[in-house]
């Protein structure tokens, strides 16, 4: 993957962010430097994080912006500062307003009035250079359609807030839910139309503000999955012990539930300083898209069912940073379809960072299961996923085919790692060839060896192995080049872990592993008896 050193602006700030270099150590030390069209330098900031919101800008302005590194950590000053590159940057212009609560809209934010009418028409008018703009207040709406060149910007105290009628999201569009292509009910926000033989359709769309975008949640998904469930009773009964390949009985009900967001065939989509949240399922999700940043929001979903925050689904050059989550499922989910479909399609997700991120509790980072497409090029660093069921995990079933590799973790916290075949949801034709991991690097990881349940409605934490590396039998598709460097583990509870502990050469602390191959190592392992501690959220 090549360096990346990239922006996005409102009319008076520049949000800029960069790879974390590879000779950097845990917390490097960068300048930026900001200079004007006079060439006046209008910012210098020394900064410890891959990321930068420069503020007080003038609208509609070229900027030159120059990234150097000067410490590879903090007490690690550079002998020569290190260019990193530079950006010729522009703000936005500025924006003509279109008030979903004037005229010719009249929309109202009482919480109880139905405004989907008013406000898609808003958005049916808004050119590039306008913005959607939603005031302080409850506005209570069924599906949207977003288009291109456009913005949705919501003020302080604006909340967003989709109906638990799943008639409101009718009729059914094209998506792609666990895998595969189907109907799907229509989510709250929609941009672009599915189409894996072509290119983006939908381009340039901005949604940010300081507001709230809420879905009907739990009681949207359960509206839908009845109907569902009456739809397809028959096929279902048809089914018989095949059943126990799905995740549960009630799964393929649940699959045509929409998103909070979701964006298929989308390109330069930018989602901005927003809470989002309680979704009938998974809330971002974005489906042979790219160019999908989003930056300091909160995603919520407790209490419901597949409550992932951000979803790359055969997606590339996809960014994530400074955000908090507050999830019953996976936090990131990054996938490419299920077999058979996902692997005649071929699409993988790749060049995926996420980093400068919270996880409260939930699943964590994730790749797979539905991952038939590939996945590969996925970078994290600098997050905190300590208080999560699943910490950093890469998983798929036998039938999934394809591959994850080049995936490279550093200066994370988190549960525990897992690279591992499972066997749940796992329906579908089985692929030519079972999967391959490989090519993997986790290096300055602090991990717990301990996982906190939040799925019965308490927070209870279990003890876990901290590494567990489970490959698949057959030649060749084993745990491969896979690398643990200066990892620290917390002590490991040796009779609790009990039968699962494995302690492995060269290593200290609870790891598992089977079914790995050559080039699986841990260098410069230790551990410690020092347990961090949580602050467990229960909102």
């Amino acid at each position: 993957m090549d360096f990346m050193l990239d922006y996005r602006a409102t009319q008076e700030e520049l949000v800029v962010f960069w790879d974390k270099p590879e000779e950097a150590g845990a917390v490097p030390v960068f300048l930026v430097i900001l200079t004007d069209p006079s060439g006046e330098i209008v910012s210098r900031k020394n900064v410890e994080k891959t990321h930068l919101t420069i503020s007080g800008l003038k609208p509609d302005t070229t900027y030159q912006l120059a990234l150097s590194m000067i410490s590879s950590d903090r007490n690690v000053p550079l002998s020569k500062e290190k260019p990193l590159g530079g950006l010729t940057c522009r703000t936005a212009i500025q924006k003509e307003r279109l008030d979903i609560s004037a005229a010719p809209y009249h929309a109202t934010g009482d919480g109880r009035t139905l405004n989907t009418a008013a406000i898609q028409r808003a958005i049916d008018d808004c050119r590039a250079d306008q913005a959607v703009y939603i005031p302080a207040g409850e506005w209570l709406t069924g599906a949207l359609k977003l288009h291109s060149d456009m913005e949705l910007y919501l003020e302080e105290g604006a909340f967003l807030r989709g109906t638990e009628d799943r008639r409101d999201y009718l009729p059914k569009i094209p998506s792609r839910f666990e895998g595969y292509e189907r109907e799907c009910y229509q989510s709250l926000l929609n941009l672009g139309d599915l189409d894996h033989t072509a290119g983006p359709n939908c381009e340039n769309v901005v949604i940010r503000g300081k507001g709230r975008i809420f879905g009907g949640g739990a009681a949207l998904a359960r509206d839908i999955a009845r109907e569902e469930a009456r739809e397809l009773s028959d096929y279902i009964a048809s089914l018989g012990d095949r059943i126990r390949e799905y995740e549960k009985p009630e799964t393929i009900a649940h699959r045509a539930r929409g998103r909070l967001i979701n964006m298929s065939n989308c390109r330069n989509i930018w989602i901005h300083g927003l809470d989002l949240g309680f979704s009938p399922s998974w809330n971002l999700h974005f489906i042979y898209s790219e160019q999908i940043v989003t930056d300091h929001c909160r995603f919520y979903s407790r209490g419901v069912w597949n409550g992932d925050g951000w979803d790359p689904d055969s997606s590339t050059d996809s960014t994530l940073f400074d955000c908090e989550f507050f999830t019953e499922d996976d936090s990131v989910a990054i996938k490419s379809g299920k077999n058979p479909e996902g692997n005649i399609i071929a699409k993988p997700s790749k060049n995926i960072r996420v980093f400068d991120s919270v996880c409260r509790y939930g699943h964590g980072l994730c790749i797979g299961s539905e991952m038939s497409g590939g996945v590969e090029g996925v970078r994290l660093w600098d997050c905190e996923m300590g208080p999560t069921w699943s910490g950093i995990e890469i998983k798929a079933t036998r039938k999934r085919g394809a591959y994850v590799r080049d995936v490279v973790v550093r200066d994370c916290t988190a549960s525990h790692v897992m690279l591992h075949s499972v066997g749940f949801n796992d329906d579908g034709e089985g692929a030519p060839e079972i999967p391959v991991f490989t090519d993997c690097r986790f290096e300055r990881m602090y991990l717990l060896g301990r996982y906190l349940d939040n799925n019965a409605g308490h927070m209870d934490w279990h003890p876990c192995p901290s590494i567990e590396l489970v490959g698949f039998e057959e030649e060749g598709h084993e745990i491969r080049n896979v690398r643990f460097i200066h990892t620290t583990l917390e002590n490991p509870r040796r009779g609790e872990i009990k039968s699962i502990y494995r302690p492995t050469e060269g290593a200290t602390g609870s790891i598992y592993l089977e079914n790995c191959g050559e080039g699986v190592s841990f260098e410069g392992i230790r551990s410690v008896a020092a347990q961090k501690e949580y602050l467990l959220y229960t909102e």
